[in-house]
């Protein structure tokens, strides 16, 4: 069930970061006591194979999103001891050494079962009244952008072959902040220093003449 224009949940998940510090994060407190917006990203499992090529992309990106405010956060359902093993194995061993963003470790899947983002499926078994799990029970790669009043304004969900393209969130971000900023709406492939439009039929009208 969508989120997108409510607030993020109000759940407080363990996190780890590239000096070995557990701490906690809440991401919608996060968001509104730094008035910054927040990318959370989700992915399956650390220690894989297309996750780590997305841990890298965000944090090449890293310099971007805090151009923009932006607060960047990972989050899988791996303990904290687990990530800070793999952000102590390098690159070229299919590592995430160097990522320096937190990484949330919803081990007990308190806040990926509230986003129903996991890949599970419960089974229940009438002749002996047991209840099981299909599927992995870890998360789809799923990502929130968040606004500076923890309302989210983006959500979407990969299936787990499927990398995401983290300039697209770069772009998504940007619209949103011209949104708020000019109160002008965004059409489609619309990127920064392009034209936007009034919402109204008089605002189409103008815009589609004119492209």
């Amino acid at each position: 069930m969508s989120i997108v224009g409510q607030q993020f949940p109000d759940l407080t998940v363990n996190a780890m970061n590239e000096m070995g510090d557990t701490f906690t994060i809440n991401v919608l407190e996060e968001a509104k006591k730094n008035n910054k917006k927040v990318v959370l990203f989700w992915y399956p499992k650390d220690f894989t194979y297309v996750c780590p090529t997305e841990l890298h992309a965000f944090q090449a990106a890293l310099p971007e999103f805090e151009k923009r405010n932006t607060i960047v956060i990972g989050a899988s359902c791996d303990t904290a001891e687990v990530h800070f093993a793999w952000l102590n194995t390098s690159k070229d061993n299919g590592g995430i050494e160097g990522v320096t963003y937190p990484i949330l470790a919803d081990s007990n899947r308190n806040l990926s079962m509230r986003l129903g983002i996991l890949d599970a499926e419960e089974r229940f078994n009438e002749e002996t009244g047991e209840i099981t799990l299909e599927g992995d029970n870890v998360t789809y790669r799923a990502t929130y952008l968040i606004d500076e009043e923890g309302v989210v304004f983006h959500e979407g969900v990969n299936h787990m072959p499927l990398g995401r393209n983290v300039d697209e969130f770069i772009r998504m971000i940007d619209a949103y902040t011209h949104v708020q900023k000019n109160g002008e709406v965004c059409p489609a492939n619309w990127e920064e220093g392009k034209d936007a439009m009034k919402a109204d039929r008089e605002g189409v009208a103008s815009y589609l003449a004119s492209h």
